[in-house]
């Protein structure tokens, strides 16, 4: 194993930046965080108020010529094809939040293009590490619940007023997580349905039904307007169902509270029993599952492991890409009523 960190520029230092991405990569086994580019100054100053030793840069080009391998692009997602494909040019290595990009074909150029330079691209998909789906794949692989028939999602708050126009739409942001949870967790998808309320890129709510080829339906829900916020999870089988009533991963709390996976080490991302999930099974009693602890910090582990040559990218570059067709495939959806068919 390589004993000397990966350095890593993180371009921007909005919300994003500064709670999910500057605290996470400081916690993560393999990385330093060298850089932060930005030209707001306002920002610059809290860089450097809240993490002493960082050099803060005007540009991208500046970070990597001072040594950073790995850029991490954490901007408005209107910008990100752009700067993820001007620090590929500039050979590092890319990390790029979501969504990745604003279509799939913009996606797609943007995985030809790393491949055609040699290097690694990986979206940013932390939330495979949230304690709920952690400890939702450790019972479907238990297969107490038999075989999966339906899975329910929901990304779901109260914050009325208009979406951040940054994100590029709620379906684009919160949706690639939720698509590329259940990508991960039963496969391609055949088919999407979808309502949304709020135009293409202004939605406040929506609702997806994707079936998958192998057999497994999941309805997902995300909205800026919901004062009770369904379950996280609720996944139902031929033997059982799992609920998750926590609306969303203790982490997002700790971040943005001020605490970090650096301060808290071994404790980090531990869920109380008040918000373990249910599980129902065989006609038998309802048990608490304890939870796996969240584990961001390890797609940045992954990922400096992947950049020694120690490792595969903890998530695809492709796999960003078939989330973009499954989102892509519901703007349509919701836009024309109809339900839209994917290739195989």
């Amino acid at each position: 194993m390589s004993t000397r960190d990966v350095v890593v520029a993180l371009v921007g230092y909005g919300g994003g930046g500064r709670f999910f991405h500057a605290p996470v990569v400081e916690g993560a086994r393999g990385t330093r965080l060298g850089f932060v580019v930005t030209t707001n100054p306002d920002r610059a100053a809290l860089v450097r108020a809240e993490h002493p030793g960082v050099e803060v840069v005007g540009s991208t080009a500046q970070a990597v010529a001072a040594g950073a391998e790995v850029v991490v692009v954490s901007t408005p997602a209107a910008t990100h094809t752009a700067l993820t494909e001007e620090a590929l040019d500039l050979g590092a290595h890319v990390v790029c939040d979501k969504p990745f990009a604003l279509d799939a074909a913009a996606a797609e150029a943007t995985v030809r293009r790393a491949r055609a330079a040699g290097r690694l691209l990986s979206p940013y998909q932390n939330r495979r590490w949230d304690s709920d789906l952690l400890t939702l794949r450790r019972v479907l692989a238990e297969r107490e619940l038999g075989e999966v028939v339906r899975l329910e999602s929901a990304f779901e708050r109260w914050a009325p007023g208009d979406p951040p126009a940054a994100g590029g739409g709620l379906l684009r942001d919160f949706g690639a997580h939720l698509v590329d949870q259940v990508l991960h967790l039963f496969g391609p998808v055949a088919a999407v349905a979808a309502q949304t309320r709020g135009g293409d890129g202004t939605e406040r709510e929506f609702r997806l039904q994707l079936a998958h080829t192998g057999g497994v339906r999941s309805e997902l829900s995300g909205s800026w307007e919901q004062p009770v916020p369904g379950p996280r999870f609720r996944v139902t089988g031929t033997a059982g169902t799992f609920v998750v009533d926590s609306p969303m991963d203790v982490q997002e709390e700790l971040l943005l509270a001020g605490r970090t996976p650096r301060t808290d080490g071994a404790a980090w991302g531990s869920e109380p029993p008040s918000r373990w999930g249910a599980l129902a099974a065989g006609g038998g009693p309802v048990r608490r599952v304890p939870s796996e602890r969240g584990r961001w910090p390890d797609f940045y582990t992954a990922f400096a492991a992947a950049v020694r040559g120690e490792g595969p990218v903890p998530v695809e570059a492709d796999d960003a890409v078939r989330t973009c067709r499954v989102v892509d495939a519901a703007r349509e959806a919701a836009r024309t009523g109809e339900v839209v068919r994917l290739a195989g």
